[in-house]
């Protein structure tokens, strides 16, 4: 999991402290009883109501929680998901929201997926072997390049040209001997 921001860390802390504080409020607004509050005699001068130290703090961690979201880093108007929306594709989405089951959808994108790894491991043995091939009459066509072919078949990751003719060769031995025994029988 990804570190927290300090800075949203302090975010979330003051967030905590402001719901203290509406708590606060909440149970000394509904323990406050107005008709034992109020004098007999009403006033003729209207004066502020008492500010009361839970209201001060609140006005406090507001403010606080104010600056500190605002110094928090802003995501670019390129970036339109949030960054917890950024692990679910929007094809899943879609497909959730018509009512269809995501296990589904995981299914045929693990088959796609599958196919695909098919198709470029078919298609990386496929140049494999043409690389191969093509080094090899190269090097038989035109001897006076054999180091050049050589060194690009190595440059590409392949066997060198006369390891490849090492190999070809054993296996033409082998494919002798087999045939040989074959005849004996």
């Amino acid at each position: 999991m990804a570190p927290i921001n300090p800075d949203l860390q302090n975010v979330q802390e003051d967030i905590k402290n402001v719901i203290q504080d509406f708590y606060q409020i909440l149970v000394q607004v509904s323990n406050y009883d107005a008709a034992a509050a109020q004098p007999a005699t009403p006033s003729p001068k209207i004066s502020n109501p008492p500010t009361h130290p839970h209201s001060q703090t609140l006005d406090a961690t507001l403010h606080h929680l104010h600056t500190t979201a605002l110094s928090l880093p802003t995501t670019t108007s390129s970036t339109s998901t949030s960054s917890a929306d950024k692990g679910i594709p929007e094809p899943l989405i879609q497909y959730v929201e018509n009512g269809r089951n995501p296990d589904i959808y995981t299914r045929e994108f693990v088959e796609l997926v599958r196919r695909m790894n098919q198709l470029a491991r078919g298609k990386m043995h496929a140049f494999r072997d043409f690389r191969d091939v093509l080094a090899r009459e190269m090097s038989s066509a035109l001897p006076e390049c054999a180091g050049d072919v050589a060194r690009v078949v190595e440059a590409t990751g392949g066997a060198t040209v006369a390891a490849a003719a090492g190999r070809e060769q054993e296996l033409e031995a082998g494919q002798r001997q087999g045939e040989q025994g074959g005849q004996q029988q």
